[in-house]
């Protein structure tokens, strides 16, 4: 079943995402279908969310939610463990990651304020391996004052991602921007309307092969 169909018969917990996501999902969710991974979204609703996740991905999937609202603890079940606490707080952020492990696929849909989903991506982004997904939901957020934001205000997540497409491609640069751990990690950007997609990748996208050199 399809992640759109879980969606539209869903009779569970309620489920709250743009209908314009689901295609970015399935584009990019796909490859951990029936695999054993470690799902961390950030932001847990009522709940309806983790579910979905649960019936598309399968029985091997460990998905932790996080979320500021004591009352979320009560969404726990199979497969599916909550923990309660900031996700701007990087103290709270290794305490889950020590006991939880480090996630292959992060979804932030908390507050969608702009310092707390930079400090977020800050902290996880850096320890998630190969092969890993990151994705940030409701970044029309960076563009309202009352989440930080605005149009090309500085240190909205949205004008992050810009300078990170320079960094990106840094090793072109010619020595203006240096070389790190973002760059080197990072294969690909992807943008959709209020969604930013971080792909981390091993092959070596930085070295283009010599088609047709003469030797």
């Amino acid at each position: 079943m399809s992640l759109w169909q879980i969606f539209t018969t869903n009779q569970d917990r309620t489920i709250h995402k743009w209908t314009h996501y689901f295609p970015a999902y399935e584009r990019h969710f796909v490859q951990f279908r029936n695999t054993s991974f470690t799902l961390l979204e950030i932001g847990c609703g009522k709940g309806g969310s983790l579910q979905m996740w649960k019936k598309y991905f399968g029985p091997l999937v460990n998905i932790v939610g996080i979320d500021n609202r004591p009352e979320c603890a009560d969404l726990t079940e199979a497969q599916i463990s909550v923990r309660i606490g900031d996700q701007s707080d990087p103290a709270f952020l290794r305490r889950v990651v020590d006991e939880c492990g480090i996630p292959d696929l992060v979804i932030d849909d908390g507050s969608h304020i702009m310092s707390h989903v930079k400090a977020s991506f800050d902290f996880l982004y850096p320890l998630m391996g190969p092969r890993s997904v990151y994705l940030v939901e409701d970044l029309h957020t960076a563009y309202w004052s009352e989440y930080e934001g605005g149009l090309k205000r500085p240190g909205s997540f949205i004008e992050f991602c810009k300078d990170m497409i320079d960094q990106l491609n840094a090793v072109h640069t010619r020595g203006a921007l240096e070389d790190n751990d973002f760059s080197r990690s990072t294969v690909s950007m992807h943008f959709y309307d209020s969604l930013a997609v971080f792909e981390k990748g091993v092959y070596g996208k930085k070295h283009a092969p010599q088609i047709g050199r003469k030797a």
